[in-house]
């Protein structure tokens, strides 16, 4: 595998495995401490506290207090003593206490450790599934394995125990699907995001825009099933104060992203690098309009589902209203299609920058830290270089295109 010139097979199997070694002997090292809490004071799982609370008032159908930050918090420290002072702002539906159910069933330690064994079976046959739909990858399994494992994105998402391992999932199986044009099953696959539905806005733009009506269908059902779920729970009362959570969370931003520098998205970009909110909020706008208008553009004119898969995960990230660094799990098939992509081109070197901008996209969430002090996003210019480079790639596709037109109807004339 030579992706880039430099980027050699051997090298990325070396620092897929050092990376590996590192991540996640320092993450055991970490949590390797008698109680609940870790090395550095914070509780194990840390976000999984949150999903373990809701499951807690679902098992109590206590859905007055889904949205009420105070009673969550008394209910954790009951369950949970070492979270007691640990409050989180509740902005998922009323659905996603009713899956959590389970786990609240167990003691937090082994509910955390049942949810990261689900997690990391979800992320492994993601990228299993999509691994065996790319031709081209198929003699790299042991380095792409490694690369996995080593993705930062997957690191933080089991640190966190979060539920990002499930919007993966409904990507990649709306790829599968997408590939062999079943979209109403693609639409419900993409439904069902509702539980996250800032990652389900580019998406809605791009398909809208494209009249992809039994795609929209199917993603109406489906994320209407998922609602009624909580719905026939707890009654419409939730569902409601869902939506006024929603619809006033500019309100409590602070308290959304009380760690910027861990976000990946235009929106938190342009607020960290301008001070001025009604201009970083411009900004925002409009660049996420730029990047919309390229995915559409993509779709539209190439018939390579690499091309247009990956610049749809990436415009999800970009324009993504909130999306913290968990998130970015869901560039895995991205990255693995545009890899297969670029080892399918006759002339690799043509495209030198993209495998490039693979690496970074790959890498850059591991210095996010550093955003305290520059106030830059390195991982939104690389994400956001990268998707340009995908619509350049089927620009130039269109000019040799009419160029070629040009010349047989010259020949014929």
């Amino acid at each position: 595998m030579d992706i880039a010139g430099w980027l050699t097979g051997r090298r990325l199997r070396a620092q897929g495995l050092v990376l590996a070694l590192a991540l996640w002997s320092i993450y055991s090292w970490v949590i390797a401490t008698p109680g609940l809490r870790d090395r550095n004071g914070n509780l194990k799982g840390t976000d999984f506290l949150h999903f373990y609370t809701l499951g807690s008032l679902a098992i109590a159908h206590r859905g007055e207090a889904l949205y009420d930050m105070s009673a969550q918090a008394v209910l954790a420290s009951q369950r949970v003593p070492a979270a007691a002072g640990i409050r989180y702002l509740p902005l998922y539906p009323p659905q996603v206490s009713v899956l959590f159910a389970p786990f609240a069933r167990f003691s937090y330690p082994t509910a955390l450790a049942l949810w990261a064994v689900i997690s990391g079976l979800i992320y492994a046959a993601c990228c299993y599934g999509v691994w065996r739909v790319c031709s081209r990858l198929s003699g790299y399994r042991g380095t792409l394995a490694l690369l996995a494992a080593a993705f930062p994105s997957f690191f933080h998402l089991i640190a966190w125990g979060q539920t990002s391992a499930l919007a993966l999932a409904c990507f990649t199986v709306a790829f599968l699907c997408f590939r062999k044009r079943h979209e109403f099953v693609a639409g419900i696959a993409l439904g069902l995001l509702i539980f996250k539905p800032q990652l389900a806005l580019a998406g809605v733009i791009l398909f809208l825009s494209l009249g992809s009506w039994r795609m929209i269908a199917g993603a109406i059902a489906s994320s209407a099933i998922e609602m009624a779920a909580g719905v026939l729970y707890y009654g419409l009362a939730p569902l409601v104060a869902w939506f006024q959570t929603i619809w006033h969370v500019r309100q409590v931003g602070y308290a959304l992203e009380p760690r910027p520098y861990q976000t990946h998205s235009l929106r938190t970009f342009w607020s960290m690098l301008i001070p001025w909110n009604s201009i970083s909020l411009a900004l925002y706008v409009i660049s996420a309009i730029v990047v919309l208008a390229w995915t559409i553009q993509v779709w539209k004119r190439s018939q390579s589902w690499e091309l247009r898969f990956s610049i749809l995960l990436l415009a999800t990230v970009l324009v993504s209203p909130h999306l913290t660094v968990y998130d970015l799990v869901i560039l895995a098939p991205a990255l693995l299609l545009l890899a297969n992509w670029l080892l399918s081109q006759t002339e690799m070197r043509r495209w030198p920058k993209i495998g490039v901008l693979l690496y970074l996209v790959y890498i850059l969430p591991l210095v996010g830290f550093l955003t305290r002090w520059t106030h830059m996003q390195l991982s939104v210019l690389a994400m956001t270089a990268l998707a340009y480079e995908i619509w350049r790639v089927v620009r130039s596709d269109d000019v040799l295109r009419c160029a070629v037109g040009a010349n047989v109807r010259s020949v014929q004339v």
